[in-house]
């Protein structure tokens, strides 16, 4: 059985490789990487899982790996290729382009800087994991999308958060058991990441409750990516129901409940009070007052529920978590003294791949690990820290102006979503590394590019007509 899902999922990811690249190179579609990117990403530790498994292959495995870093490069490449006189290519810098610049540039100085104890090749390789979601950013930046190509965006991730959900379900009321039971995961966690399971279920920790229940992942890397990923599928939804003829919003509609229950699946207390977040900030920022009112009631049931009809499990669940009582949110806070320790003491940062959990980061040298603004507190210093939260706030301001002022709709709508899924993700953001769940970081990166570049134009048509 693992044998034929390899093959299947073999085959699947080769040709989606094979045809972006020719499109790419053949065609100068460089900007039809984020086709592949988008159905391939939620996937990604699930393929390298069942590849491990019926192979045993680390060499076969390494291709699974890198598959998603060369598209990038492979479209950075042609992008430049295409660009027949590069050196007269129009540059029109935003804020939110010097400050990802600045960014950057700031952690390709700390990769040669003898600073830390990791090796230069762990140092490289955390650099390389900072570095491709900024070419991705570049390449949303200069990507130029007709309405038909954008809506091709719009219906994979319709599609993934569909997809989801009803793995969620054969999890719950089929398997009665996590996917991740069956693909390998714990196999390719212990021998490649030397990571030992943990838990009731043959997985980590972070596919349970302290209730010891589960919490599902479906096809992503965990729930908490799971988790963070929906907030793009629900407010992608969001944005088409609301902009779109009635005869057709069933469709957004379905796309909504199925990002909702997959969060509860999830069972992930941040992503689950980001999400609230996101919707009194849309509401807010959009004046859709009765999405307030929506939210405040759902808030309202919630605690009704908790309160008188949920389990005592649950009940203690949700209260420890508020009095911060539980191992977890214990867990959180001891990460964050000890990041915010490191930061005090060396306020320009001890280093590259000496915080957050990514696999080029040694257990025995972190330095905190679950906040991600702190982490690269710890490794940049407070300027490196500064830089990222300003990039992020930029990129957000400059979404909402474009939504606001682009007679385009199809960029309005990339807009609202960037910078509808920047500000949900913010709670995730203090209590994990979350800019490796690259299906989400990636993609909204992208559009943030891509409205950035919107916002370049309206500028020029304004200067123009002025």
């Amino acid at each position: 059985m693992p044998l034929i899902f390899f093959i299947l999922i073999a085959l699947a990811v080769s040709t989606g490789f094979l045809w972006t690249v020719q499109a790419m190179v053949f065609k100068g579609k460089w900007s039809y990487f984020i086709y592949f990117l988008a159905l391939f990403l939620p996937f990604y530790i699930t393929t390298l899982s069942v590849v491990f498994l019926a192979t045993a292959s680390p060499l076969l495995l390494g291709f699974f790996q890198i598959i998603k870093e060369l598209t990038v490069l492979i479209a950075v490449a042609v992008f430049v290729f295409y660009q027949r006189k590069i050196f007269e290519y129009p540059i029109r810098l935003q804020s939110t382009d010097w400050l990802m610049m600045g960014f950057l540039g700031l952690a390709a100085l700390y990769l040669f800087l003898p600073l830390g104890e990791s090796s230069f090749l762990n140092k490289a390789l955390y650099f390389k994991s900072m570095l491709i979601p900024g070419l991705v950013y570049f390449l949303g930046r200069n990507t130029t999308f007709d309405g038909i190509e954008i809506k091709r965006v719009f219906q994979i991730v319709f599609g993934i958060a569909i997809a989801a959900f009803l793995v969620n379900v054969l999890e719950s009321f089929v398997l009665d058991a996590h996917l991740q039971q069956f693909t390998g995961y714990a196999l390719y966690n212990h021998v490649i990441n030397d990571i030992d399971t943990t838990g009731n279920f043959g997985l980590t920790w972070t596919f349970e409750t302290p209730a010891v229940t589960k919490r599902l992942a479906s096809f992503f890397s965990d729930p908490l990516e799971m988790a963070s990923s929906v907030l793009m599928g629900f407010s992608a939804g969001l944005i088409w129901f609301l902009t779109s003829k009635k005869e057709g919003n069933w469709l957004y509609v379905v796309v909504m409940i199925c990002s909702l229950g997959s969060l509860m699946f999830s069972a992930s207390r941040a992503a689950f009070v980001a999400f609230f977040v996101m919707i009194f900030f849309l509401a807010l920022v959009f004046g859709l007052y009765k999405l307030i009112a929506a939210g405040f009631l759902s808030l309202l049931a919630f605690v009704v529920y908790v309160l008188f009809f949920a389990s005592d499990d649950f009940y203690f669940f949700v209260l420890d978590t508020l009095t911060f009582e539980s191992t977890s949110s214990v867990g959180h806070v001891v990460e964050w003294v000890l990041a915010l320790d490191s930061m005090v003491g060396n306020p320009l940062g001890i280093g590259l791949a000496m915080s957050g959990n990514s696999g080029s980061v040694s257990e025995e040298l972190r330095v905190g690990g679950e906040n991600q603004f702190l982490i690269y507190g710890v490794q940049l210093g407070w300027l490196g820290m500064i830089l990222y939260i300003l990039t992020l706030a930029s990129g957000v301001i400059l979404s909402l102006r474009v939504f606001y002022r682009t007679q385009n709709l199809m960029a309005a709508r990339i807009a609202f979503v960037a910078a509808a899924v920047k500000v949900g993700l913010l709670l995730p953001l203090f209590t994990a590394n979350a800019e490796m769940y690259t299906y989400v970081a990636w993609l909204t990166w992208w559009m943030v590019g891509y409205s950035v570049n919107e916002y370049s134009r309206i500028n020029i048509q304004s200067i123009k007509t002025d």
